[in-house]
């Protein structure tokens, strides 16, 4: 069985050209180590060529402001908490176009019943009264596409992902901060226990220089007692970063679970929202279609207006009588 080295059995000297090497090759930004760009082979994307949350967030980044740290992972909540408000402003923008329908439909059908040009006759007149029906018909379709738009367009985006929708998101905040915190717990023990070897190691040292220049009457077990405490401050310190490495190894897999669950959702919402206002431009052009079907009536006797027979009919009905003037007689 293959059994790593104990830092604390390495010579000083050794120790810190190997920090040094680590150094070189990783760094930890806020409790989390990140490979150097140019001491590793680019890293493979998780999901290339898919621009996957579980790729692009793993990074701080600075507020706006530039005054507070902002976790990749709470820019990813933030979004779909800015996605849920923009549902519900959409869902307020067709709730506003719903009441510019219903006042027009209600305008519509007072306008019909105005009792202007009631009294034009004939083929003419005919015509403008189902002119004067197409309006309250009109009103007709214009209530329907409203009460459609209130049931298949305004409340879906209403209540898709109700009040439970922010509940889960601060689940997802507390367990991915959770295990942050952890992290950063783990972190501060892997430093207080690198202090520790460090001040073992340098004991250690100062005892042997002292013993083989005869300074001090330190005995070989004073050396065998300081080197076993330097060894066992180098196990603490394995111990320690292995436990830092699982704490981060949890971290990692959890925020790309967590991740794609979040990008999951936002296809839903956005492919949720096009379905529905896919089905407001259906809609509309259904209320165009209906509106053009109560113009045909209008159309067809327009064609028949007939001014010979309107004249006709007007005199058939107002005539005074058919016998005209002749010269007198002396």
């Amino acid at each position: 069985m293959f059994w790593r080295k104990s830092p604390g059995s390495l010579s000083p000297a050794r120790r810190q050209n190997k920090e040094r090497e680590i150094k070189e090759t990783k760094t930890t930004i806020n409790f989390v180590t990140f490979p150097l760009p140019h001491s590793t082979p680019e890293q493979q994307l998780l999901k290339p060529n898919e621009w996957s949350y579980c790729d692009y967030f793993w990074a701080d980044k600075k507020d706006p402001q530039g005054t507070t740290t902002v976790s990749g992972f709470e820019v990813l909540l933030q979004k779909q908490l800015k996605g849920k408000q923009m549902q519900k402003e959409m869902a307020e923008f067709i709730r506003e176009r719903i009441k510019i329908e219903e006042e027009y439909a209600k305008n519509l059908s007072k306008l019909s019943q105005i009792p202007l040009a009631a009294q034009e006759e004939g083929t003419l007149g005919e015509a403008w009264a189902q002119l004067k029906k197409s309006l309250a018909d009109e009103a007709e379709v214009h209530l329907k596409f409203s009460s459609k738009l209130q049931s298949e367009v305004e409340k879906p985006l209403l209540t898709f992902r109700g009040d439970n929708f922010k509940k889960d998101m601060k689940k997802y905040d507390h367990h991915i901060a959770d295990l942050r915190k952890q992290l950063v717990s783990r972190y501060a023990a892997v430093e207080k226990a690198r202090k520790a070897l460090a001040d073992r190691q340098k004991d250690l040292e100062v005892k042997t220089q002292q013993l083989e220049i005869k300074l001090s009457n330190k005995t070989e077990e004073d050396i065998k007692k300081a080197r076993r405490k330097s060894t066992q401050a180098g196990d603490d310190l394995m111990r320690c970063v292995d436990l830092y490495n699982q704490a981060q190894s949890k971290w990692f897999e959890e925020m790309v679970t967590t991740s794609l669950e979040l990008e999951r959702l936002e296809v839903e919402r956005v492919e949720m929202i096009q379905q529905h206002l896919r089905q407001y431009t259906t809609l509309r052009r259904e209320t165009d279609m209906f509106n053009q079907s109560t113009l045909e009536p209008v159309d067809q006797l327009l064609q028949s207006v007939d001014p010979a027979k309107d004249r006709e009919l007007w005199v058939r009905e107002h005539k005074t009588g058919d016998l005209r003037p002749v010269d007198m007689d002396i």
